[in-house]
């Protein structure tokens, strides 16, 4: 069985409980809420069967809707989203993806959320010696007018052990990369929904394919072995 769609019941009910966050009215609506989840669930293995066409996905994992709120001034006890990840298979495939439904702030995501030293290291070791492959993907012009550019938080001025005038400095500040779409409501319950997802996943490729290449040779292009 497949979903394509959010239906708009689940609108209803992430917009009543973000008015209503508390355990009392989310145990007399937790029936409601677990056919909500459970519908997607579906939507996102609907979504990992047709990225199968086009990648290799070695984990699909759901979210749960409780807080984690022990490190966090906001106590309330629900996310008001609902929300999804996938992993690529294999370590030559690096990078991954999330999709996140919240009315009025519905997307899709990708790329690397917290590389490692290691990889963030790789990553501007590669970008400082030749820039021009990752602007050229930045620039191409359906990439830019699907994601806009990359985002991701950036160090104020230049990473420890490079110039502030290099002329990649732009590109180096980044200590995460990522590619974020947003959608509208309307598109999130638009019945081939699930099909805006993966184009918008299979549209990451070329930035994903090359972070892969970086991270898997070393600054000689040789592949790295265990």
């Amino acid at each position: 069985m497949e979903a394509t769609s959010i239906p708009t019941s689940t609108f209803k009910f992430l917009k009543t409980l973000k008015e209503n966050n508390n355990r009392p009215w989310f145990n007399e609506h937790k029936p409601a809420f677990q056919g909500i989840h459970a519908q997607f669930k579906t939507l996102a293995e609907t979504l990992r069967n047709r990225m199968t066409h086009h990648d290799e996905i070695e984990n699909l994992k759901v979210y749960r809707i409780y807080r984690d709120t022990r490190f966090s001034k906001d106590k309330t006890p629900y996310k008001t989203y609902l929300s999804g990840s996938m992993v690529r298979a294999t370590k030559w495939r690096r990078g991954g993806y999330y999709f996140h439904i919240e009315p009025g702030n519905s997307f899709l995501g990708g790329g690397f959320w917290g590389p490692n030293s290691d990889d963030l290291r790789r990553i501007r070791q590669e970008i400082a010696a030749e820039p021009q492959a990752l602007r050229n993907i930045l620039a191409e012009p359906g990439f830019q007018s699907y994601f806009g550019g990359m985002e991701g938080d950036q160090v104020k001025t230049a990473p420890r052990g490079y110039a502030k005038d290099h002329p990649a400095v732009d590109l180096l500040r980044y200590k995460q990369y990522l590619l974020i779409h947003r959608f509208t409501d309307k598109e999130v319950k638009s019945k081939d929904f699930v099909d805006l997802l993966n184009v918008g996943f299979k549209n990451m490729r070329p930035f994903l394919d090359y972070m892969s290449d970086v991270l898997t040779t070393d600054a000689n292009g040789v592949p790295i072995e265990d």
